[in-house]
């Protein structure tokens, strides 16, 4: 996989939050080039910032090049990417550096509050599951122009670290649902499953197809949920319990 990267000179220099301040500004000036004296400010601000200590120096011209390039980038699929950069380090800049939870937490029985150090899930190409994200480790720009990061799952060591696609296999974390708050399900919407079968039990992308509701008791929800898993189209029944909703926008 890594003989597939593919990064210009001047970008592999940057830093994540850099490269997404630059963004911004990009976004702001259109398709001008900054002067000499407005890319050598910005330079000087990255060059003072603590996340630059014991890192190569960047120069004016190194920060001119970035733009003059993202000039003469056109493709939407690049667009996407930048847009799914920026959500990372606009809300989750610390978890970047690669701080990983003492405790594993097990998102199954747990209430939304103790997940909260957990903003986004990711989903694994071995097994179509998502996971909660414990760590950014690094990125890397595909000679398509999409975005690729490394990530550590929640729980899991470093030799399950993947690469996973910013823009199809990362997004914020599914919440889990309390007792009274079944009603937020409706048919048609997608969810976060917890499937479980005699060779593994994970948590899938399933459509909800069907909704039996019942009277709640002491023990909780009653209702029934028919839903379909997206990944194998095939249907089962689940309480609640198995279901983490996905957050409104």
């Amino acid at each position: 996989m890594d003989g597939s990267e593919s990064k210009d000179s001047s970008a592999s220099e940057f830093s994540l939050a850099e490269i997404v301040e630059m963004e911004n500004i990009y976004k702001d000036i259109g398709e001008n080039t900054p002067n000499p004296e407005i890319c050598q400010g910005i330079a000087n601000s990255f060059n003072f910032s603590a996340d630059r200590t014991w890192k190569p120096a960047i120069r004016w011209q190194e920060v001119q090049s970035w733009f003059q390039d993202k000039q003469n980038e056109t493709g939407a699929k690049q667009k996407d990417s930048t847009m799914a950069l920026r959500v990372f380090v606009d809300r989750s800049h610390a978890k970047i550096s690669g701080y990983i939870p003492e405790s594993s937490l097990k998102r199954r029985g747990v209430k939304a509050s103790e997940l909260s150090e957990l903003a986004f899930e990711a989903k694994s190409a071995r097994d179509n599951a998502w996971y909660d994200v414990a760590a950014f480790l690094t990125y890397r720009v595909m000679c398509s122009g999409e975005l690729e990061v490394r990530v550590r799952f929640s729980g899991f060591s470093n030799a399950d670290d993947e690469w996973v696609n910013v823009k199809r296999a990362v997004r914020e974390r599914s919440i889990p649902l309390e007792p009274s708050e079944c009603r937020r399900v409706k048919v048609g919407d997608l969810v976060l499953c917890f499937q479980e079968r005699p060779e593994q039990a994970v948590y899938c992308d399933a459509y909800v197809m069907e909704i039996r509701r019942h009277s709640h008791d002491i023990s909780g929800c009653k209702c029934i949920f028919v839903v379909r898993y997206d990944h194998d189209n095939t249907k089962e029944k689940v309480h609640l319990e198995r279901i983490c909703c996905r957050p409104t926008s």
